[in-house]
């Protein structure tokens, strides 16, 4: 018998005498390190057996695993009950992934805060990672402090600004936990409103604000105040009369006051409007049905024409009011920035609805358009010829200087050579 095979038969009595289990596949253990380095750990299992991990069973990402020196105890999981050495194959990594999963079911239940890295972004939100388990931040679960707020809602500049959180930790709160890494979902803004509670709460509604525009989008504007509390002035809360592009009468960093309309769920939502007198109350002395005035043309849209009596009061021109053919496109007859006199059919100062009546037939706007285009078109095109008139001179003008400086130069060698 071999000296192997014997001191194998003797283990598996002692075994047997103390009736102590052979560790199997799966099992976890606790050793003592015997050595470690960044390569490799080796266990002593009871003073009978030996265990070793090394390269991708590793686990540097918890601090139990990363920092363990000669005396250390720590679990570990079998994954090969006999290496080419004879050892036990050990595994840091999977007995991490258990410890981790176990932390992250306890942090749901006890809405505790954890910390997760951000690995990559989306369109969609931050792939994150718990340790080594993924998990994933969407952009609505972010903080507002973090919410990618562009401008026009450009999705390549969104994606930028999520990119730029890579390697970043977060602090989150758990708020599904699912065995695929998708249905694991984080929330940052959990965590911040916890934080903000206390202040939130000493703001009421109709209380009035002073703050900085954080940020401008096409549905309105961010503003922050106080103690890094932020609202939303909604499009149609910024002023009474019609606004379709915030971006052109606001920018960040401008000062504002608004009055907070209403506190939902930690979201503070504000009107600029309002602390100013409405305009429109003032509108029914200013304008009575039947009179006429002029209007400019603010916008087209295929129901009819948005038109600016002042810069306060605006109205429309339904289509049907603009003497248009079935067959004519508004958009052919009109455009933004022209004027026009309308008549005043109805005021509405209640729901701020001022409607109106185009006083010229829209074959005579069309024949003026027309009219107006070829003109236009008809000066273009002197401008353009007196421009080709003025270049055909200059090179007339190079052509004779250019001759002119030929027959000096010929003079010059004549002269030379005799």
């Amino acid at each position: 018998m071999s000296e192997d095979k014997k001191n194998n038969h003797i283990l598996e009595a002692l075994m047997k005498q103390d009736k102590i289990s052979v560790p199997a596949v799966g099992d976890i253990v606790v050793g003592k390190v015997v050595s470690a380095s960044k390569s490799e750990v080796r266990l002593d299992i009871n003073g009978i057996f030996i265990g070793v991990v090394r390269g991708p069973e590793l686990y540097f990402e918890a601090e139990e695993f990363a920092n363990l020196k000669p005396g250390d105890e720590v679990e570990a999981t079998i994954i090969d009950e006999e290496n080419e050495r004879g050892d036990l194959e050990l595994s840091f990594k999977q007995a991490g992934q258990e410890k981790a999963w176990i932390k992250l079911e306890q942090a749901l239940k006890d809405k505790e805060v954890v910390q997760v890295k951000v690995i990559d972004a989306n369109k969609g939100g931050l792939l994150v990672k718990f340790y080594q388990i993924p998990g994933f931040l969407p952009v609505s679960q972010l903080s507002p402090e973090n919410y990618p707020r562009v401008s026009g809602g450009d999705k390549q500049k969104i994606l930028e600004k999520l990119k730029s959180f890579v390697g970043q930790e977060i602090s989150v709160n758990v708020i599904n936990l699912g065995e695929e890494s998708d249905k694991i979902i984080f929330s940052e803004k959990d965590v911040w409103n916890k934080k903000q509670k206390h202040i939130i709460d000493k703001y009421k509604v109709g209380m009035i604000v002073d703050g900085k525009i954080s940020a401008v989008t096409n549905f309105g504007v961010f503003i922050s105040f106080g103690e890094g509390m932020e609202g939303l002035i909604h499009i149609s809360e910024l002023a009474w009369q019609r606004i379709d592009s915030p971006e052109k009468n606001y920018k960040v960093g401008d000062t504002i006051k608004a009055e907070i309309v209403n506190l939902d769920n930690n979201k503070i939502f504000l009107s600029a409007k309002r602390i100013v007198e409405d305009p429109w109350k003032k509108a029914v002395k200013k304008y009575k049905d039947g009179d006429v005035v002029k209007g400019q043309i603010l916008k087209i849209n295929p129901f009819g024409l948005f038109i600016q009596l002042d810069e306060e009061i605006h109205g429309l021109a339904h289509i049907t009011q603009l003497g248009i053919n079935p067959k004519e496109k508004i958009s052919e007859l009109f455009q933004i920035g022209q004027e026009f006199d309308f008549e005043i059919l109805s005021i509405s100062p209640n729901d701020h609805r001022l409607g109106l009546k185009l006083l010229k037939d829209a074959k005579k706007v069309k024949k003026d358009f027309k009219k107006d285009l070829k003109k236009e078109e008809s000066e273009l095109k002197i401008k353009n010829d007196d421009k080709e008139i003025e270049k055909n001179k200059e090179g007339k003008k190079d052509k004779k200087e250019d001759k002119k400086k030929v027959k000096k130069e010929d003079k010059k060698e004549k002269n030379i050579k005799e």
